[in-house]
């Protein structure tokens, strides 16, 4: 007696997820204050610009990405001469590099995506544009000088939203940020006449940013 045994296979594609990577160069625009009751403030422009790596799940509502991004912002802080007179917005520069992780989920596939992620901030001292004003005073202060307040913490932890709308190849980004630590903690530690407030000295960044991205 004999017999044959047929049998027939096919690869299951259900349940499989492909990963499509993609590279990114940006740049921008953006709009940047510091919230705080110590100073009165301005927010001021500046720029962005950077790159990104994204990991897309094509089968998912949600995809990821990490990136870096360098940014050069202004911010006014109101102050005045000796002897007193008017105030006026003494104009800061602020230097950052920013590291990020995105979680974007997607709208409609990814042509339209909301971004929400953790962000970690390295940046400079504020940087007095005009250094004819170092000896001004800040406004709510008695001797407080405008260069006293340059030597701000460095490192901040902060927390992005926003969305992202465009093409494979092309998107574009609209992103607020918004500092979870004290920027202005490390003013406490430098010994400086607060009177007649006498405040201890809080502050968190807030940054909005507008950006096109080019991806490959």
């Amino acid at each position: 007696m004999g017999f044959v045994t047929a049998s027939h296979s096919q690869r299951r594609s259900h349940g499989v997820v492909y990963i499509r990577n993609g590279f990114g160069l940006g740049g921008g625009i953006t709009q940047f204050n510091i919230n705080t009751d110590n100073f009165v403030t301005n927010r001021g422009n500046g720029w962005v610009g950077g790159l990104a790596a994204t990991l897309d799940l094509p089968h998912k509502i949600y995809t990821v990405s990490y990136g870096m991004q360098f940014s050069e912002s202004t911010i006014g802080i109101m102050g005045k001469s000796l002897p007193v007179s008017q105030s006026e917005p003494l104009d800061y520069k602020l230097l950052m590099a920013q590291a990020q992780f995105l979680f974007h989920l997607k709208l409609a596939k990814d042509y339209l995506m909301l971004d929400a992620g953790p962000m970690l901030q390295y940046n400079s001292a504020l940087e007095l544009k005009d250094s004819g004003k170092e000896n001004y005073i800040i406004d709510g202060y008695d001797v407080l000088l405008a260069k006293d307040i340059s030597e701000i913490s460095k490192f901040n932890v902060n927390a992005s939203v926003g969305a992202t709308a465009g093409f494979s190849h092309f998107k574009l980004r609209v992103q607020y940020v918004l500092g979870l630590t004290n920027m202005l903690n490390k003013l406490n530690g430098q010994d400086l006449d607060t009177g007649p407030s006498n405040k201890t000295f809080k502050g968190n960044q807030s940054m909005l940013s507008f950006m096109a991205f080019i991806y490959f």
